[in-house]
């Protein structure tokens, strides 16, 4: 099986300028999920905010399966949380014509049940608005001021929406392990669906690398398709005008490049060419993807950090709080500034 490396994607604000420690406790990395519509209160299935630490999410929707006697597909969340982390996650229980139990008597010293309530539909992949999070950077050296300047242009500008490093398994084999797939390797359905996710990740990693490189993952190139910051719907556009100018210079809209399927090409000209240059160099992870009957979608090459604050607790001790949509990462905005 060929081993594909995944490679230091390019920095957009000069690389790094510090070093720390992230995780060194789990209440270093707090995550808070943003629903993206509030429950009605009425309704066959139970929606429960949960905080847990150092619980994964499957575990947790596993216990609350057996805690409700409920089947393990009448639970749901809207997507996984790491484990060494504190987390903030929304689960829904489907309980027809039945009472809720006593969620207190589900809590332990890692789970906390905050809240309780009542919706017509399961809770589904993909609703969430958004994440926040606060984070600790231990063990911080290096360039203070340079930091601030990074952040200060991270707040203004946004930053390259690459997947992070955990979309790509343990030391990136996600992707060769995918390949071994595509040359009839057997695998289970459900990882599978993780090798699939990991090479349309770093197709796009690489295209979005390429914009990083030419100084134009902000900027319009002529044929591309943008997509609305609020919205995420697209428009093509074969060249820019003033008004694609302006919108994305006031980030509300955003420039995007390929998750790689079956379809259609939905860009044209220079924008194409540079998608299409990344894809001819890896055919056989670009064909495996077809041939599994993936369909071709859009991300967006920037993404704002919302809300974003910082401070130095102490010279050692980096506090940063910040909001991203939904399918954006957190590391993204650390790999900026430290490493």
């Amino acid at each position: 099986m060929q081993n594909i490396e995944i490679p230091i994607w390019p920095y957009v604000y000069g690389g790094p300028s510090g070093t720390g420690k992230i995780r060194s406790l789990p209440e270093d990395f707090i995550v808070k999920e943003n629903l993206s519509f509030e429950p009605s209160g009425d309704g066959e299935h139970v929606f429960l905010q949960i905080e847990k630490k150092g619980e994964n999410t499957e575990y947790v929707a596993r216990q609350l399966s057996r805690f409700a006697n409920v089947r393990q597909r009448d639970v749901s969340y809207a997507g996984l949380k790491d484990r060494y982390a504190v987390t903030t996650q929304w689960f829904s229980v489907w309980l027809p014509g039945k009472a809720d139990p006593d969620w207190t008597l589900f809590e332990s010293d890692s789970i906390k049940v905050l809240q309780a309530v009542r919706h017509a539909r399961k809770l589904k992949r993909g609703v969430l608005s958004g994440n926040s999070f606060k984070l600790i950077v231990r063990d911080w050296q290096g360039d203070q001021a340079k930091t601030i300047r990074q952040l200060e242009l991270i707040k203004a500008n946004g930053i390259a929406n690459y997947f992070g490093s955990q979309r790509f398994g343990n030391a990136g084999q996600n992707v060769s392990k995918a390949l071994g797939m595509f040359e009839g390797a057997k695998v289970g359905r459900e990882q599978r669906s993780i090798y699939l996710s990991a090479v349309r990740s770093y197709l796009f990693n690489l295209i979005l690398a390429e914009r990083v490189a030419q100084n134009n993952w902000n900027q319009p190139v002529v044929g591309d398709t943008y997509q609305f910051d609020l919205s995420h719907s697209c428009f093509q556009s074969d060249q820019p005008d003033a008004e694609i100018i302006r919108r994305l210079e006031a980030k509300e809209i955003h420039p995007t490049g390929v998750l790689w399927g079956r379809g259609n090409a939905d860009v044209s000209v220079d924008a194409l060419a540079i998608e299409q240059a990344v894809i001819d160099t890896h055919p056989q992870l670009a064909q495996g993807l077809m041939a599994s009957d993936v369909d071709r979608d859009r991300r967006a090459l920037r993404v704002n950090v919302q809300d974003i604050r910082w401070q130095f607790i102490d010279d050692a001790v980096l506090e940063l709080c910040f909001t991203l949509p939904a399918g954006s990462y957190a590391t993204s905005v650390l790999r900026e500034i430290i490493v």
